[in-house]
């Protein structure tokens, strides 16, 4: 139980006075980030402490704060990044920040609404005045006017504007999770389970394979088993590396190619892709949630033998190295692995 004690350590170490987490204590991460305070925030979710409430009350609290803008946009559907609800803020001040970002994140919006409805329904005092319960429904309304089934926005990975099943999913989740506690159209879910439909298995029209999409099986339960197995299958068979996951097939992010590689198509990146820690304990609750426990230990396992002797868990190691990336440890990914380890033991 070492790893599963220096990972708390770690988590209690980036969070912020107020409740948010940093996303690393790397000097590029250094922000806070919407969905990374949720992802964060999973292992506290059947803990009898406060710390769940207080990361989904700062949130909320954030989100009253730009209530104005949100006054907008459930009349006036954004269309430039910085019009949409922003995705990450300064992690002193708890402020949008000014640089231009991918703010089109439909799926860390989707992602608030499961994490207040699911915190309520597990018998946590999320919603506490009508203010909240005001602005919960004007979230749902935002979606409405972002027409979320058919927006182009940046993905969990915050990069090229498409429809990512990732975020339709994660918004339909979240509708589902807040139904019992403000109005929410049938049609709307009906739009975004449409739109999966159509999607298939595919993250995007242009991408077959992402590692986004386990987000659909856990936390979001979107995904049928069938569609699930088929989706884990494509990911292991694609996306699966010694040391941790590709986010996808091509991904440039780090990639051991990538100062020289710019000019080149994609297709130069295969095999060069960084491999993502967290997305191996990740696969662990996937398959715990499809019953398949010996496949979910597994995964647990292999997690803990690439968690440094500290307890970190990088963000990635570059391709066929044991070498990580400086945003180390990961929170998100650190939080990941306890959420596995705690379910499958």
């Amino acid at each position: 139980m070492m790893n599963v004690e220096k990972s708390y350590n770690i988590l209690d170490a980036i969070r912020l006075p107020n409740g948010l987490y940093i996303a690393s204590p790397s000097e590029h991460y250094s922000a806070v980030w919407i969905r990374d305070s949720l992802y964060i925030s999973m292992p506290f979710l059947n803990k009898s402490c406060n710390t769940y409430e207080r990361t989904i009350h700062r949130l909320l609290d954030l989100m009253l704060e730009y209530e104005w803008k949100i006054n907008i946009h459930i009349k006036e559907k954004p269309v430039e990044p910085w019009q949409y609800i922003h995705a990450k803020y300064d992690a002193d001040s708890v402020k949008e920040l000014s640089e231009a970002w991918g703010h089109a994140q439909h799926d860390a919006i989707g992602l608030l609404l499961w994490a207040v409805g699911e915190g309520e329904r597990r018998g946590k005092p999320i919603i506490r005045n009508d203010r909240d319960r005001s602005l919960v429904q004007k979230l749902v309304y935002y979606l409405r006017t972002c027409e979320y089934w058919h927006d182009n926005d940046n993905g969990m990975w915050e990069e090229a504007r498409e429809v990512h099943a990732s975020s339709v999913g994660a918004c339909v989740s979240g509708l589902r999770s807040v139904s019992y506690l403000v109005d929410v159209p049938e049609s709307l879910i009906a739009k975004g389970l449409l739109a999966l439909q159509e999607l298939g298995t595919y993250e995007t029209d242009n991408r077959p394979v992402d590692m986004a999409q386990l987000s659909l099986i856990y936390p979001h339960r979107v995904y049928s088993r069938k569609t699930a197995l088929e989706v884990l299958y494509n990911i292991e068979q694609r996306l699966l590396r010694n040391n941790g996951v590709a986010r996808y097939e091509g991904d440039s992010y780090y990639s051991t190619k990538e100062a020289e590689g710019r000019h080149h198509p994609k297709p130069f990146y295969y095999g060069t892709e960084a491999e993502w820690c967290l997305g191996l304990p990740w696969l662990a609750i996937c398959y715990a949630e499809l019953g398949e426990y010996e496949k979910a230990a597994a995964y647990v396992q292999h997690t803990e033998q690439i968690i440094l002797p500290d307890g970190s868990i990088p963000e990635l190691y570059y391709a066929n190295t044991n070498i990580p990336n400086p945003n180390t440890p990961l929170g998100w990914a650190n939080a990941l692995y306890l959420v596995a380890k705690e379910r499958i033991g």
